[in-house]
């Protein structure tokens, strides 16, 4: 036990660093897949069937193959068409998964309300996308909140396989100390100890999201 707390405390630095940089990442990826989600969430409500079956291809591909492929993929992909940075490709190929299911939560969110309300903003004089974003989706965004927090924590998660194409965050950096001291157990759990810090102020801040907004009201 002595042994993992001075392996604990004198990595600090190093560890605080990529948890930085894990933070980033995810923050980063989210925006960017919470933007991809709500397009595609649109998509997939459209009347244009071209538009659905386009929405419908790229979520049955993401949820079909793994993570890990995904983005050596999007990463080797987008590195070849432009010049970007492994955080700038890490954060696109993570946003590209997690968009697919933001995608699905938007859309049943959407799907959840009455459409009574759309009739009504209809009758008095709005456009169906008024309608759908001054009186659906500020609803629907409230629903929302509890499995977008779950999908934001698997996010943060999901972020631990960019070490494979060279991001030092958490995991990456726990990779090179075990590999250089040999304590693998130590510093694989040193990372899942950083990750559970990360995971709870993510919790928390969640659930002071879903009390401000007061989602069971929606």
């Amino acid at each position: 036990m002595s042994q993992f707390m001075d392996s604990l405390l004198s990595t600090v630095s190093g560890f605080s660093q990529a948890a930085l940089v894990t933070l980033q990442l995810t923050i980063v990826s989210l925006i960017i897949a919470s933007f991809i989600g709500l397009i595609v969430a649109l998509m997939k409500l459209s009347n244009t069937k071209p538009l659905n079956w386009i929405a419908n291809i790229y979520i049955g591909i993401i949820r079909g193959t793994p993570l890990i492929v995904q983005i050596m993929w999007l990463y080797f992909g987008i590195t070849q068409i432009v010049v970007l940075s492994a955080f700038w490709a890490g954060s696109i190929a993570l946003a590209i998964h997690s968009g697919a299911y933001i995608a699905e939560i938007f859309r049943g969110a959407i799907q959840s309300i009455d459409k009574g309300q759309m009739e009504a903003a209809e009758s008095l004089g709005m456009t169906k996308r008024q309608a759908m974003f001054r009186i659906i989706f500020p609803q629907a965004f409230k629903r929302s909140i509890p499995p977008l927090g779950n999908q934001f924590i698997i996010g943060l998660k999901d972020s631990s396989l960019v070490a494979f194409i060279g991001i030092t965050e958490i995991f990456n950096l726990s990779m090179s100390q075990a590999a250089a001291t040999f304590r693998q157990l130590e510093f694989y759990t040193i990372a899942g100890v950083y990750y559970l810090i990360l995971v709870v102020i993510f919790t928390i801040i969640v659930n002071k999201i879903e009390k401000r907004l007061d989602t069971g009201r929606a």
